[in-house]
């Protein structure tokens, strides 16, 4: 018996596509050079795509597939996924959230440490001879006791949250609506709780309505001693406004895992010392990943056996 189809859009991880290989026939469009051309000499019938957060499915692809029934996703986010066109056509979609919530967590406080105790400046600050020649480095910030104000409370978000009240930090938080059982003040208006808090911690999904959110009012609320950090996508943020601010000492510093235009970073970001910079990597680790690739493969297995779907997000 033939193994059904598969469009592979991403370059997933081996260990993801051996476990595909195993139940589907693989089409490599991630490995394509003419694009176009590979969609057009594809099989009747493919069923099944499996791709990555940043690579996403596009309206083009998802057209080119009239067999189409499920986009499974490596990621938390899937704003790469034209999921207006998955909709029309009858597609679902899935994606992988909850094993990343402890890795991502994890890197949130970890860049907010290194960005409060300038740990990258310490450490080249030693390399360079200059704690020899120099003498001590200067005196830091740090978390205990300040206010950390969360954009997005999901599960990543409620995540941080407990991690930043081991640090003995006050937590608020603004979305969309109030969550009932949350015991973190709420913010109406993000505007009010930048001008509240000490650091606000960006993890709110890419959408139209959140695209800029971070707006330069916001960032002039926080004010020059408030610090941000944005672990969600780089659109939400006004970088243009933000790099501005930072010069002039505006706000404090940042601590940036995602850009704009990745994986370009403006210079002008790269050249301050008040910003600590990561390329993407909130929830690269072997272990999460894994975690992740098993999700991809455990839905499209689910679907392939007329099971529900695990993560179905449209």
């Amino acid at each position: 018996m033939s193994k059904p189809d598969l469009l592979l859009v991403a370059n997933l991880a081996d260990r993801v596509v051996t476990q595909l290989d195993e139940d589907f026939t693989l089409h490599r469009y991630c490995d394509a050079d003419d694009k176009v051309a590979f969609l057009a000499d594809l099989p009747e019938g493919i069923r099944f795509v499996a791709t990555g957060g940043s690579a996403g499915c596009s309206r083009e692809i998802i057209e080119a597939l009239p067999a189409l029934e499920v986009i499974s996703s490596m990621g938390v986010g899937y704003d790469a996924v034209d999921v207006e066109a998955a909709r029309e056509h009858g597609v679902s979609v899935t994606n992988t959230p909850d094993v990343l919530n402890d890795c991502v967590a994890e890197t949130t406080l970890g860049a907010m440490i290194s960005l409060a105790h300038r740990l990258p400046e310490c450490d080249a600050y030693l390399r360079e001879g200059r704690w020899e020649a120099e003498g001590a480095f200067p005196l830091t910030a740090e978390l205990t006791g300040k206010t950390v104000g969360i954009l997005g409370l999901g599960r990543i978000g409620k995540a941080i949250a407990a991690r930043a009240q081991a640090f003995q930090m006050q937590v608020v938080y603004h979305g969309r609506n109030a969550q009932e059982n949350v015991p973190y003040p709420y913010y109406a208006d993000l505007v009010e709780m930048a001008r509240d808090v000490d650091w606000l911690v960006v993890i709110a999904p890419s959408t139209p309505q959140t695209k800029g959110i971070v707006s330069r009012e916001v960032l002039e609320a926080l004010g020059p001693e408030g610090r941000l950090v944005n672990m969600a996508r780089g659109d939400l943020v006004d970088e243009a406004a933000l790099i501005e601010i930072l010069s002039q000492k505006g706000i404090a510093g940042v601590a940036l895992d995602v850009f704009e235009n990745e994986p370009h970073v403006p210079e002008a970001l790269r050249a301050m010392e008040n910003t600590v910079l990561l390329p993407h990597v909130g929830s690269a680790t072997n272990q999460t990943r894994a975690a992740m690739g098993d999700l991809v493969v455990k839905n499209l297995r689910a679907h392939l056996a007329g099971r529900p779907l695990l993560t179905r997000v449209a």
